[in-house]
């Protein structure tokens, strides 16, 4: 796993579940880079050091135009979360799409209600295609970058002033807010109808948490991180993925180390 910062990663305690489950050697750690970093650690793949690499946060934007090419949907959202290397080529793969669309299923989030995307990063492009086809908006600290994702990857979606709610919306934050006890705001949050937060942490968001206690629907960063991380071990190893075994080790996770 490759970003800044990394210490609260569980993907090495999914990944290290996977192997034991299939019964593959491997080993999948953490390595917290800047840009320069990043580069370096392509380079490794491409030259077969490492077999295969996650990219999280900053770097997922920076991370697709170091690889040699970019599969369908990471060319699309032009933001890569998956390295693999096929042929001495490192190729570009986002499974975040998946993971959105798998989590969301699996926690029953409404299908049919407008959705709010908070951000306008690599993660809400990611969402911005995961979900389109409903209605959708999306809002930033940034209005001009809001407006520019849309267009870039080609979804319809309204900008939305910053920190006002929608009625009757899903929330979905794909920003880092919450991951150091932030709250994202009651008003927010007040008419929403559900809340897909893919912050995560030692413990729960203030916003997942508050989501809970009014009994409203909510998906949050382990869930998609799950599912992104089956697709991802997917791609690197042609095995299905243990998605239960995956599912159980978040259970007791290991952050450190």
């Amino acid at each position: 796993m490759l970003g800044d910062p990394i210490e609260h990663s569980l993907s090495p305690t999914l990944h290290t579940a996977a192997f034991a489950a299939t019964g593959l050697i491997g080993n999948y750690g953490r390595r917290r880079v800047d840009v320069a970093g990043l580069r370096a650690a392509v380079a490794e793949v491409r030259a077969g050091v490492l077999d295969g690499a996650n990219v999280t946060m900053p770097h997922k934007e920076s991370a697709a135009p170091l690889c040699d090419r970019l599969a369908a949907t990471a060319g699309r959202v032009q933001a890569v979360n998956t390295l693999v290397r096929v042929n001495r080529e490192v190729v570009g793969h986002n499974t975040d799409v998946a993971g959105i669309r798998a989590a969301w299923e699996a926690q029953s989030l409404p299908s049919e209600a407008p959705v709010l995307i908070l951000g306008a990063g690599g993660a809400a492009a990611a969402a911005l295609v995961a979900l389109e086809g409903r209605t959708l908006f999306i809002s930033s600290r940034r209005p001009a970058a809001a407006a520019e994702l849309g267009e870039r990857v080609a979804v319809e979606a309204s900008p939305h002033p910053w920190g006002s709610g929608v009625p009757d919306a899903v929330v979905v934050n794909a920003t880092p807010m919450g991951m150091g006890g932030e709250h994202l705001g009651g008003a927010l949050l007040e008419d929403a109808i559900g809340l897909f937060d893919m912050a995560y942490g030692t413990e729960s968001t203030p916003a997942v948490s508050w989501m809970i206690d009014q009994g409203r629907p909510v998906a949050d960063g382990r869930q998609m991180l799950l599912h992104q991380a089956a697709a991802a071990f997917e791609l690197w190893t042609g095995y299905r993925a243990p998605i239960d075994a995956m599912a159980a080790s978040l259970e007791n996770p290991v952050v450190a180390g």
